[in-house]
């Protein structure tokens, strides 16, 4: 989207105007696989499921939801508990609309002192503090796309961040941080009295453990979490974070009132009922990964390592703008992230691989050019 030239009557504030809306392109491919999307969708069973929770709580909608979303995070800390082998209560869960409420809020709760992630990274931390006001500081990556921890730590130390980020797995490259890493950049940023935010969106595609496993020895860390990848559920809009009860504590001073539909919170409960179901397709995901990477690397292409449900790609001779418009000319639609040389795809059903794939070859061998 182009810079707009805004009107002189409307008193947008001056660091908004050279501002574009955050958001992928949505134009129509039979092969959609730009927007890191789980390509399986619920089963008859739980549309079902959902389709009866939503009829018996639409018979109160003339009432407010529950403001604490009890039911919720109380099912969201079971979850978890057993994914990872811990014992949250719900007192450390926090839900919301979307992950990027979660990091909204959390800019507006811990915003006064500066922000710090390293780049490239996923794209709203650095845009929702520049909304929200708050100052942001980018310590970079190394070439290959890995966090320096010992660089990182310093500008931890340097800038003092209230809130420092971290994407593991990262968008868009799919590389990881470890529990070790994670836990030295704790400790500094809990030297500045700040919090270490760790953005595990894609958690469920990553053999990594989680870092919720180390919320009990350093209070200063928070884990983001969302249903809208691994658990399919992207149109319901559900986020949540993991963390001291006195962080979720904040998080109720900034929120606004009733914030999460009663309509939400019933899908979202089912869903969790189901989340067998729905976590069955993450192997599925993890297995078209690896042969994705494979075929893309027998084109003499290279990969990044990714442990997400998408994988940053190299080593063709067009720009990124005429790969990914030549794929589009094949109605197949991936991602241009910005970075010079690479492109994103994300991992989709068999079909919409063999056609990327396919598509893709036909490009790199000259082939209807």
């Amino acid at each position: 989207m182009m810079e707009k030239n805004w009107p002189l009557w409307l008193p947008l504030r001056d660091d908004l105007q050279s501002l574009s809306p955050y958001g992928a392109p949505q134009v129509p491919a039979s092969a959609t696989l730009n927007t890191n999307e789980n390509p399986y969708a619920p089963s008859p069973a739980l549309a079902q499921a959902i389709a009866d929770r939503i009829h018996r709580v639409s018979q109160n909608l003339n009432r407010y939801p529950d403001r604490d979303a009890v039911v919720l995070r109380g099912a969201l800390a079971k979850f978890i508990n057993s994914l990872s082998g811990t014992n949250l209560s719900s007192d450390q869960i926090w839900a919301a609309n979307g992950s990027n409420e979660i990091i909204q809020s959390l800019f507006m709760a811990f915003g006064e002192r500066p922000a710090l992630g390293f780049t490239p990274s996923y794209s709203m931390h650095p845009l929702i503090a520049k909304v929200i006001g708050v100052k942001w500081f980018d310590g970079g990556r190394r070439e290959d796309f890995s966090l320096d921890i010992e660089k990182a730590k310093r500008e931890i130390v340097e800038v003092k961040p209230a809130l420092t980020f971290i994407t593991t797995p990262n968008n868009p490259t799919g590389t990881t941080v470890t529990l070790e890493e994670i836990s030295l950049l704790a400790a500094a940023a809990a030297q500045v009295n700040g919090l270490l935010i760790v953005d595990e969106a894609y958690a469920e595609f990553s053999d990594i453990p989680s870092a919720v496993t180390l919320i009990s020895k350093y209070p200063n860390l928070v884990v983001i979490r969302t249903m809208s990848k691994a658990f399919a559920f992207a149109g319901a809009r559900l986020g949540y974070l993991i963390a001291n009860p006195e962080v979720v504590s904040a998080m109720f001073l900034v929120r606004l009132p009733y914030h999460l539909s009663s309509l939400t919170q019933a899908a979202a409960e089912v869903a969790l009922e189901f989340q067998g179901e729905l976590l069955g397709t993450v192997s599925e995901l993890i297995t078209s990964r690896k042969y994705v990477v494979g075929e893309l690397e027998k084109m003499g292409l290279q990969v990044i390592p990714s442990q997400a449900n998408f994988i940053l790609f190299t080593g063709f001779r067009q720009e990124p703008a005429q790969l990914w418009r030549q794929l589009l000319d094949r109605d197949v639609l991936i991602r241009d992230v910005g970075l010079l040389g690479y492109l994103r795809v994300t991992i989709g059903n068999e079909a919409e691989n063999k056609k990327f794939i396919a598509a893709l070859q036909d490009i790199l061998n000259g082939e209807g050019q």
